[in-house]
C-alpha cells in the first residue's frame, strides 16, 4: 500500500469515545506524530495498545517536522497525526502537515473523532434548530489581530464557538460583552465528556460575574448565541434610500438594484416601491 498521512481523532475526555477504527489506525502506523509524546504514550497504555514510534508535532515543531513526515509518507510509510485531544488541525497542530501532504500529492486520510466545538455547540442550546455555527477556535491574545477578530465575532450572524484557556477566559468574556453587548447569551462548557462535565448558560454580563466567583479550571469552549435578526426596513425607509439613489443620478432600475443589494430585501419588493 502507498504511504499516507492519517489524521486520527482521539477522545476529548472519555476514553469510551475512542473508535475501533481509530485504534486500528494508530497501531497500524509506522510513526505517530503527536503534540505531547508522554500524553499520547499514556493514551496507548490506557487503551492497551502497542505504541509505535512517537514524534513530537506541537505548534513549535510542526514547521520543521511536517516536511520530514510528508517525506516519510511519500516514501511509503503510514504516518498517523494526533493531537492531545480531539481532531488535529482544528485549533491543534496538524493543519500544516495536511496542507503540505496535499501539495505534494501524498494521500491524506481522516479518521473521525470527537470535536469539542461541535459537542459544546449542541449542548449549549443556542443553535435554535438551525444547526449553523461559526468556529473561531482561540482568539489572538492581544493587539490589532485580537481587536479585528472580536469585531468579526460581533458581526457574525451565526452562533460562534470559541476556545479559551482558564487564565484568559475572564478577559475574553469581558471583551465579548464589550463588543456584543452584555445581554447576549453564552454557554461556558468545560470538562466535556468527563465525570465533572459542566455547561453554564446565561448572559455575557452574568458570565463575567460567574467566572469571577468560580475560579476557572480546565480549558473552556464558549458558545455565543447568534444576534437577533435585524428588523426589515419599512417601505418608507426603502423609498428614502431609492430617492437618494435617484438624486445621485441613478435610473429607477439601477436604484432598485442597488437598494436591494444593500439591504438584502427581495428585489421584487424594492422594484415595486421604485415604480410606485
Amino acid at each position: 500500500m502507498a504511504g499516507r498521512i492519517v489524521v486520527v481523532g482521539t477522545p476529548i475526555g472519555n476514553l469510551g469515545d475512542m473508535s475501533p477504527r481509530a485504534a486500528e489506525a494508530l497501531t497500524a502506523a509506522d510513526v505517530v506524530a503527536c503534540e505531547d509524546t508522554r500524553r499520547t504514550g499514556r493514551l496507548f497504555q490506557l487503551l492497551g495498545l502497542a505504541a509505535p514510534r512517537l514524534v513530537r508535532l506541537d505548534d513549535h515543531a510542526e514547521a520543521d517536522e511536517a516536511p520530514r513526515l510528508v517525506a516519510r509518507a511519500a516514501a511509503g510509510e503510514t504516518v498517523a497525526v494526533v493531537s492531545d485531544a480531539g481532531l488535529p488541525g482544528l485549533s491543534d497542530p496538524g493543519g500544516r502537515t495536511v496542507a503540505l501532504a496535499v501539495a505534494e500529492g501524498v494521500v491524506v486520510e481522516v479518521v473521525p473523532g470527537p470535536f469539542a466545538g461541535a459537542v459544546a455547540a449542541v449542548a449549549s442550546g443556542l443553535l435554535d434548530g438551525s444547526g449553523r455555527f461559526g468556529f473561531e477556535g482561540f482568539l489572538p491574545r492581544k493587539g490589532g489581530d485580537r481587536t479585528t477578530r472580536l469585531a468579526e465575532v460581533a458581526a457574525e450572524r451565526r452562533a460562534v464557538v470559541l476556545y479559551e484557556a482558564p487564565q484568559r477566559v475572564a478577559a475574553t468574556l469581558a471583551d465579548l460583552a464589550g463588543v456584543c453587548g452584555g445581554g447576549r447569551r453564552v454557554a461556558l462548557c468545560r470538562e466535556l465528556t468527563k465525570l465533572h462535565e459542566e455547561v453554564w448558560r446565561g448572559s455575557l454580563d452574568d458570565a463575567v460575574a460567574h467566572v469571577a466567583d468560580h475560579p476557572p479550571k480546565g480549558e473552556f469552549v464558549l458558545v455565543l448565541e447568534a444576534p437577533p435578526a435585524p428588523e426589515p426596513p419599512t417601505d418608507d425607509q426603502l423609498r428614502a434610500l431609492l430617492s437618494a439613489e435617484r438624486a445621485a443620478g441613478a435610473s429607477a432600475r439601477d436604484a432598485a438594484a442597488r437598494v436591494a443589494a444593500a439591504t438584502g430585501e427581495p428585489p421584487n419588493r424594492v422594484k415595486r416601491l421604485a415604480s410606485g
